[in-house]
């Protein structure tokens, strides 16, 4: 089944309405669909080098955008949301990452610089805009990291297309993990995939926490080694 939505998508880049169903992809991405908008982005740069900003653009401003689409189930419709984030395996992750917003100020910059990540990387996107809905996170703020992140990730990826072409495509979906079309022909290959992202997803969730528990333990010691001192020169 995810082999044939990866080349149904695939084949929208070369169709005559390509930057339609590029914007489609883009959006859909940032919130439910499981296929990456860079599988378009490449093959259509390729053969148009000199759109890649446009394309880039199209890729960028629709991702956010769905990503906005994403924060707002995970706002308005909690329970259902709740239910999908449980269906990754996530939950327990969710609900530990909203308790730490919620009572420690430092965690709300630990969740920018990893939906960052989310945004930049080969992550499952769509998880983390709808748990920054979930846990109410500063849409301002959510919708500047997501015009960020995937700009930054879509213009690196548009702009080596047009320098380098099919051998940085090559490159790119080999190496950095945004999946190919040779890489899927059997399930254990599709089976590893879908295991490391689901290992690098669960440690993105618990970032957060680990860091600021770290946080909270080196100001503990810093304060219990300043009383210390101030003991001595008593």
């Amino acid at each position: 089944m995810f082999k044939d939505i990866y080349q149904k998508t695939l084949k929208l880049a070369g169709h005559k309405n390509s930057k339609f169903f590029l914007a489609v992809i883009s959006f859909a991405e940032s919130s439910f669909f499981p296929i990456p908008p860079d599988i378009m982005i490449v093959p259509m740069v390729i053969a148009k080098k000199n759109n890649y900003l446009k394309i880039f653009f199209i890729a960028t401003l629709f991702s956010a955008l769905g990503g906005l689409f994403g924060y707002f189930i995970g706002s308005l419709f909690t329970n259902k949301a709740i239910l999908l984030i449980e269906f990754y395996g996530y939950e327990e992750q969710v609900l530990e990452l909203k308790n730490q917003l919620s009572s420690k100020g430092s965690a709300h910059s630990v969740w920018l610089g990893t939906l960052f990540l989310a945004g930049f990387t080969p992550l499952p996107f769509k998880l983390f805009t709808i748990t920054s809905g979930i846990i109410n996170f500063n849409i301002f703020a959510f919708f500047f990291i997501c015009l960020l992140a995937r700009g930054l990730r879509f213009f690196i990826v548009a702009y080596f297309s047009s320098k380098f072409g099919k051998a940085f495509s090559v490159i790119l979906l080999r190496k950095i993990g945004i999946i190919r079309k040779d890489y899927v022909k059997t399930e254990s290959h599709l089976q590893k995939v879908i295991i490391y992202l689901k290992l690098v997803t669960k440690m993105a969730f618990q970032l957060p926490q680990t860091l600021v528990s770290s946080g909270l333990s080196w100001q503990s010691a810093a304060l219990n080694s300043r009383e210390h001192s101030d003991e001595k020169r008593k």
